[in-house]
């Protein structure tokens, strides 16, 4: 199967990115659209800090999360494993990240039972 590129405008893309930005900001040190790699019409770039404190550039495109470079604003990989979500690629590569994100959901479950 052929899989076709997504294509967005580069205010699309930045609408994306905050959307993504916004559902794991609580789960990461740091996360913003990289200003010094330019987007295009079929991807964009996260700046990614965990909670240990690793930096990573992120692409983001139709084919999914792909790591390119362990550091901010860089490009060092070619796509190399592609990610569905940015919740996998987060369990894969921050165990902070998936204690943090599990005690979210514990007291979310535990907020909804009290109410």
């Amino acid at each position: 199967m052929i899989h076709e590129e997504k294509v967005l405008d580069e205010n699309e893309w930045k609408t994306e990115a905050q959307a993504i930005i916004n559902d794991v900001k609580n789960h990461v040190l740091e996360i913003n659209i990289s200003q010094k790699l330019p987007s295009t019409n079929s991807k964009i770039f996260l700046n990614l800090t965990t909670l240990e404190g690793f930096k990573y550039t992120i692409e983001v495109s139709s084919a999914g999360f792909s790591i390119i470079a362990d550091q901010h604003d860089t490009i060092t990989n070619t796509r190399t494993q592609v990610f569905e979500t940015p919740y996998g690629l987060l369990d894969s590569i921050s165990e902070k990240y998936r204690e943090s994100f599990g005690n979210d959901l514990i007291d979310k479950l535990n907020k909804l039972s009290d109410s």
